[in-house]
C-alpha cells in the first residue's frame, strides 16, 4: 500500500471524526471558572467573617448546644415532627383518596377539609386549639338535641399544650398532603388503573398493589419537602407553652440576655435535622426511582474508530 493512500486514509478519518459528534468538545468555559472563584472567595470571607465575630459568642453557643434542657426541647421537637407527619399522612392519604372518589358526598368533604385548613395559618389553628375551652367548656357525647349524654369531659383537661400542637400541625398538615398523595396518584398511568379494573381488583387493592407505589415517585419529593417543612413549624408551638427546642432556647437567653448565642444554638440544630433529612429524601427518591433511568455505558469513541474506515470508503465513492 502506497504511503498516498495511507495518508489519504489518514484524512478521512481525521474528516470523519471532524464530523462526528462522539468526539465534539465544548467551547472552554473560563466565565464558569470565574464564577466559581468569585463565590468560593465571597463565601470564603462570610464564613471568616462570621467565625471572628465576637458577638456570636462562639464559646456560649459550644456551651449550651447540648445542655440539658436544650437537648429536651429537640427531643419535644422530633417528637412533634414523628407523630404529626405521621398522623398527617394517614389522614391526608384518606383525604385524597376522597378526593379523586366519584361519591359527591366523600369528594365535597374532601375539598371543604382541604380548602379551610389550607386556607387559614398554622399559627392560628394552633390558637384556636389551645383557647378551645374558650368555646367549649366539655366535650360530651351526646344524642344530638336531646339532654341524652354517653360521656363527658372538661375540655382543659384535654386539650393540653401537647394535643393542642399535635392537633394543629396534623390537621394543618393532612390537608397539603392530601393535595400530594392526589397529584401522585393522577401521575399514575389511566391504563395502570384500566388493567386492575380488568383483572378484577377492587378499588382498595389496586390502590395497595398497583397505583400507589407507581405513585410513590411522584409522592416523596414533595411529602420530603413536607416533613423539613414541619421540623421547622414546630417552631410555632412556642406560643402556646410547648417545650419544643425554641421555646427552650428562648427561656435561657430570657434569662441570660444572650440572645443571638443562643438563636444560633437553634439554628445549627434545625440546619443539622434538615441536612440528615435531604440524605434520606434523596436515598429514597433513588430507591423509587428504579427502572425509571439507565446507565449508559459511554462506548461511542471506540466504535467511532471502528466505523471510520467504512465510513471514509464511502464519503469516497460519494466523491
Amino acid at each position: 500500500m502506497s504511503p498516498v493512500t495511507n495518508n489519504s486514509r489518514a484524512r478521512d478519518k481525521a474528516d470523519v471524526q471532524q464530523r462526528d459528534v462522539a468526539f465534539a468538545r465544548s467551547a472552554p468555559t473560563y466565565g464558569r471558572w470565574i464564577s466559581w472563584i468569585l463565590v468560593l472567595v465571597i463565601a470564603a470571607n462570610f464564613l471568616w467573617l462570621v467565625a471572628t465575630n465576637p458577638n456570636f459568642e462562639w464559646n456560649v453557643v459550644l456551651q449550651w448546644f447540648t445542655e440539658g434542657s436544650v437537648m429536651k426541647g429537640l427531643q419535644v421537637t422530633l417528637g412533634l415532627t414523628v407523630v404529626s407527619m405521621i398522623l398527617g399522612t394517614l389522614l391526608g392519604l384518606l383525604l385524597g383518596v376522597w378526593r379523586l372518589s366519584e361519591n359527591k358526598l366523600l369528594s365535597g368533604l374532601s375539598s371543604l377539609y382541604i380548602w379551610f385548613f389550607r386556607g387559614t395559618p398554622l399559627l392560628v389553628q394552633l390558637i384556636f386549639w389551645y383557647n378551645l375551652s374558650t368555646l367549649f367548656p366539655t366535650i360530651s357525647i351526646t344524642i344530638p338535641w336531646t339532654d341524652i349524654t354517653f360521656a363527658s369531659w372538661n375540655t382543659n383537661d384535654l386539650i393540653t399544650p401537647l394535643t393542642a400542637a399535635i392537633a394543629g400541625l396534623a390537621l394543618n398538615e393532612a390537608a397539603y398532603m392530601a393535595e400530594i398523595i392526589r397529584a401522585g396518584l393522577l401521575s399514575v398511568d389511566n391504563g395502570q388503573v384500566e388493567t386492575t379494573q380488568a383483572f378484577g381488583m377492587s378499588r382498595s387493592r389496586a390502590l395497595r398493589r398497583v397505583i400507589i407505589p407507581q405513585a410513590m415517585r411522584s409522592i416523596i419529593p414533595p411529602t420530603g419537602n413536607q416533613l423539613i417543612s414541619m421540623i421547622k413549624a414546630t417552631s410555632l408551638v412556642s406560643v402556646i407553652a410547648m417545650g419544643d427546642l425554641l421555646y427552650s432556647v428562648q427561656a435561657v437567653y430570657n434569662r441570660t440576655f444572650e440572645i443571638i448565642p443562643m438563636l444560633m444554638v437553634a439554628v445549627i440544630w434545625y440546619l443539622f435535622i434538615t441536612s440528615i433529612l435531604n440524605v434520606g429524601q434523596s436515598a429514597i427518591e433513588r430507591y423509587y426511582a428504579r427502572g425509571t433511568t439507565r446507565t449508559v455505558v459511554n462506548k461511542r469513541r471506540v466504535a467511532a474508530n471502528e466505523a471510520a474506515p467504512a465510513v471514509a470508503h464511502r464519503l469516497k465513492e460519494d466523491v
